[in-house]
């Protein structure tokens, strides 16, 4: 995980020669400035697919052990992604991918190690990120760090070398729009992935990178198929990706990530270099979660009557106990009196009842008042 920066007049354009008399007198021209690189659309296509769900289920921490060649212990590479908050130039957070990574280990029986630090947004760009890396030789120690961080619409990129006592920074700015596609060294192992959960690289995509001169160029992923590897007395099909840094001036740098289905990095191979990174125990494979449709419930008529549960609670419900204890009276006062007229004597008794009611005056009628109500047209 080597840290780049690029300076702006590489990255952008070339200034033009200066043009002599001489030379207008052989009929020179000014050579046109180089344009600006930039991602093609298959790379943009691909980032702008990204959906947050997917991402979400690539959020783990894994540890790789640093090999040999003869597969002697180098040392370890840790790589933690979860969900991060980012506060931007203005003071406003967001939730994005949180990428850490870092390494420590030994080369040649002396101490290196590097250390990554990346905060993205959803489609893979890069807010900020800082990452060092050095190498503690016996004569000259050497340490290099960069920073890059968005500025609101350029992206501000801080190199610095040390060696020994001797320090070199150089601070540049590149557009913002000239940073579509562009994939840091956070976002390419959150991308890697994407690939290997998809099981697939997108064909003929061109991204952009850095080198490690920290210019900016042309970054290309290739599907080198898949491998069945053994890790603990236990097997797995790797999927491989080989990633490759065109450098614009040096010799471009391939890598090999060999990546299970969940995204897991089973091993890493930069050709070229006498060691590797693998894992040393097979962890827990996620597989996509299958979301079952919802029952249907087919609508059935409700026989409530033929229910004997449903027809308790409604008996239970239509025997009001006030209603039961009124029955109750005009019963036993019916047997008491046996009238004649049972409809007339239950009119009269259950009269009281009504709020429509009125009292018997004081002094008898000759012709008394019926116990039914009278019916006005309003009712009607």
């Amino acid at each position: 995980m080597s840290s780049k920066v690029q300076s702006t007049e590489s990255a952008i354009s070339s200034s033009p020669a200066h043009i002599g008399p001489r030379a207008k007198d052989h009929g020179a021209s000014a050579p046109e400035s180089v344009p600006p690189l930039e991602a093609n659309a298959e790379a943009l296509q691909f980032l702008e697919s990204l959906r947050q769900e997917e991402l979400q289920m690539l959020f783990f921490s894994e540890t790789l052990a640093m090999v040999s060649n003869t597969g002697e212990p180098q040392g370890e590479l840790t790589i933690d992604v979860h969900t991060g908050k980012h506060k931007d130039d203005t003071g406003a957070l967001s939730n994005g991918p949180l990428v850490h990574a870092f390494s420590r280990g030994l080369v040649d029986k002396m101490p290196c190690g590097n250390s990554l630090l990346g905060y993205l947004s959803w489609n893979l760009e890069t807010m900020e990120q800082h990452s060092q890396e050095f190498i503690k030789f016996h004569i000259l120690p050497m340490e290099r760090k960069i920073n890059l961080l968005k500025q609101e619409n350029q992206l501000a990129m801080t190199r610095s070398i040390k060696e020994g006592k001797e320090v070199k920074t150089q601070v540049t700015f590149l557009p913002w729009r000239l940073t579509a596609g562009f994939i840091s060294e956070s976002a390419n192992l959150l991308l890697l992935r994407v690939m290997a959960w998809r099981r697939r690289v997108p064909s003929d995509a061109r991204f952009l990178a850095l080198d490690t001169e920290g210019k900016l160029c042309y970054s290309t992923y290739h599907a080198l198929g898949s491998q069945t590897i053994q890790v603990d007395h236990q097997e797995a099909e790797a999927f491989i990706v080989e990633q490759t840094v065109h450098s614009e001036e040096g010799v471009p740098m391939s890598c090999q990530y060999f990546l299970l289905s969940d995204g897991h990095l089973a091993k890493r191979v930069q050709v070229g270099s006498p060691g590797c990174c693998m894992i040393t125990k097979m962890p827990i494979l996620r597989e996509e979660d299958e979301i079952e449709p919802p029952p249907v419930f087919e609508k059935k008529p409700l026989m409530w009557e033929e229910d004997m549960e449903l027809y308790s609670r409604f008996l239970d419900r239509k025997e009001h106990p006030d209603a039961q204890a009124v029955i109750s009276d005009f019963l036993l006062f019916l047997l008491l009196h046996k009238p004649a007229d049972v409809v007339t004597f239950a009119a009269e008794h259950f009269g009281m009842l009504s709020m429509y009611w009125e009292p018997d005056p004081t002094l008898g009628s000759s012709n008394p008042r019926s116990p039914f109500r009278s019916l006005d047209l309003e009712f009607l």
